[in-house]
Parts: C-alpha cells; sequence; structure tokens
C-alpha cells in the first residue's frame, strides 16, 4: 500500500536517485546496453545489462579499514573513490517459459542504470513474452523497473513471484521507520511497485521449487526475505542476488560488514556460507554486481576466496 499523502512520480523524481547522485559527487559513468547467453543444459540463459551503478565508499563499506580497503582495490585494478558495479539481469527460457530475475532500476533511481529495455531490445526479447518474474530482494536497483513512466507493468503477462519476508518487512506500516533516512524512498519506492502486482503475486520461501528445474535458497542479511535461486541443470547456477556483491571485496574479505547489507552480521555470515557451498559445489554463480556478464565460480584461496569468470 503507498504512503497516504505522497505522490510517487514527484516524490520519486524528486528524491529517489538525488540521493545517491549527491553521495557520487555527480558523477554518473555508464554502461552501454549488453546480453551474454548462458546454459545450464535444462535452461537458456541469456546475462542482460540494465547499466551501472555509482556507490562511493562511505556508502558501500563504511565500517572497514580504509587503508586495507583502498589497498584491496587498488591490488585489483580498482577505483580506490568509488565502486562502479555492473547490474545484471538474468533471463532464463525453460520449455515454454521464460523467466526474468529482477527487473532492474527503471528510470527514476540513477541515470547510470535502467538500461534493461535496451538490453532487452538488442536480445531480441518482447517484455510482452515474460513469463515469470522472479524477484531476489526489493531494493530500488532490482525491484524498480517494474513499471515504465506511464505506471504500467513493463511485463504484463506474467507471474510475480517474491519471498513473503521480503513483501512483509517492505509493505509493514512503520518500514519506513525501520530504515536509514537516506533510504527511506527505497521503502516509499517498494510499497508503490507492490501495488501495481498485488493482485498477481505469489509467495515463496526459501527451500521450495518455485518452478520446475528452480529452487529458492533462503540467503538473508542483505535485507530480511532475500533469496538467491538455483537453476538445476547439468551444469547449474546460482541466481546470487545481492548476497554477495563485489566480485573482489565479498570474496577477499567476506566478513567485512557491507554498508549496503540491512543486517550486516547476518549479511556477512550469509555470504560466507554461500561461498563456501559455491566453492565445495563447483556450481556457477551470476551475482547481480558482478562484473558484467557477471557469471563465474568460486575457488578458495589463502583462507579466503576468489572469483574466477567462466
Amino acid at each position: 500500500m503507498p504512503l497516504p499523502g505522497v505522490d510517487r512520480r514527484r516524490f520519486l523524481a524528486a528524491t529517489g536517485s538525488a540521493a545517491l547522485i549527491a553521495l557520487s559527487g555527480g558523477l554518473l559513468p555508464t554502461r552501454t546496453a549488453r546480453a551474454q547467453p548462458l546454459s545450464t543444459g535444462s535452461a537458456e540463459i541469456t546475462i542482460l545489462s540494465d547499466g551501472n551503478l555509482v556507490l562511493p565508499m562511505g556508502f558501500a563499506f563504511p565500517a572497514v579499514d580504509q587503508g586495507e580497503l583502498a589497498k584491496l582495490l587498488a591490488d585489483n585494478g580498482m577505483a580506490t573513490d568509488a565502486l562502479l558495479p555492473d547490474c545484471n539481469v538474468t533471463l532464463a527460457r525453460m520449455g515454454d517459459r521464460l523467466v526474468i530475475f529482477d527487473v532492474g532500476a527503471g528510470a527514476n533511481f540513477m541515470p547510470s542504470a535502467g538500461k534493461l529495455a535496451d538490453s532487452l531490445a538488442a536480445a531480441g526479447v518482447d517484455p510482452a513474452d515474460v513469463t515469470d518474474v522472479i524477484f531476489t530482494h526489493a531494493h530500488p536497483d532490482h525491484l524498480w523497473g517494474l513499471i515504465d513512466d506511464f505506471d504500467e507493468l513493463v511485463f504484463p503477462n506474467a507471474e510475480y513471484r517474491i519471498g513473503r519476508a521480503e513483501w512483509d518487512f517492505w509493505s509493514a506500516p512503520d518500514a519506513i521507520s525501520r530504515v536509514p533516512e537516506d533510504r527511506q524512498t527505497f521503502v516509499i519506492g517498494a510499497q508503490n511497485r507492490f501495488a501495481a502486482i498485488e493482485d498477481r503475486v505469489i509467495f515463496i520461501e526459501g527451500g521450495q521449487d518455485v518452478l520446475p528445474g528452480i529452487e529458492a535458497v533462503a540467503t538473508p542479511g542483505h535485507t530480511p526475505g532475500h533469496l538467491s535461486f538455483m537453476i538445476h541443470g547439468a551444469e547449474p547456477v546460482l541466481i546470487v542476488g545481492d548476497a554477495i556483491t563485489n566480485s573482489v571485496i565479498s570474496f577477499a574479505r567476506p566478513d567485512w560488514p557491507s554498508g549496503s547489507d540491512q543486517d550486516p552480521g547476518l549479511g556477512a555470515q550469509t555470504r560466507l556460507s554461500l561461498l563456501d557451498r559455491l566453492a565445495a559445489d563447483k556450481a556457477r554463480a551470476i551475482g547481480f554486481h558482478f562484473p558484467h556478464p557477471g557469471a563465474g565460480y568460486v575457488e578458495r584461496s589463502e583462507g579466503a576466496y576468489r572469483y574466477v569468470p567462466a
């Protein structure tokens, strides 16, 4: 349910991306539309670009040793003043179903993101053909692309699936008081987009087969009801979402608290468990914010882990 007295379009236009633009110093480098194919044996996967985010270090990792952080980034050829994570949206064709995991940021979050429509067009995909939309969680870069500039559903013929705990958290009447002030627009944006699908949403839980060949995996911490998804097949793939956010920092120092996690302690615990499982199973993972196309393997390395692109 939308918050009373709030005009969504005016409020989000004024504040939805403004806070992060200010945090980034106004620097918003952008990526072009891209799509990358991948196969599991049971699903034909296309990894689509929604552009990228710009996250200043004070937002991304505010509670870690900044000298150690800067060294880790520099040693891996990364900028030390801001993170520029890609946004990778996964599309899976499975028999007569066309499934998309998350829907990107849309036009109201950050100018460097919201490129999914261009990437779908580049891949020759009509949004009207998507049968199922599955959400990992309800942060803006994963949810706000649900509707277009006319408040119409971008994927009009799809069924929508999201974790019950995730829906309950963001739609609670007091949700806006349970997040930091600089993320209160996240709540308003989630509640208004939930209203667009409340008559067709299907609630899911970790451990459940949400569709044939797709298993939900509970990965809380980044948000209370965050889910990842295993697409089974001869070469299974785990859609990680934001349970693991950075292909360098999250692997080398998975214990570090992330500023983007709702519960940093639980987020670190989940991250460690997931990295350990992926390394042991030698399964591919698709990270929403890994370097595009975002698919790779996890290997153990010097007491921690490292990311190996597929």
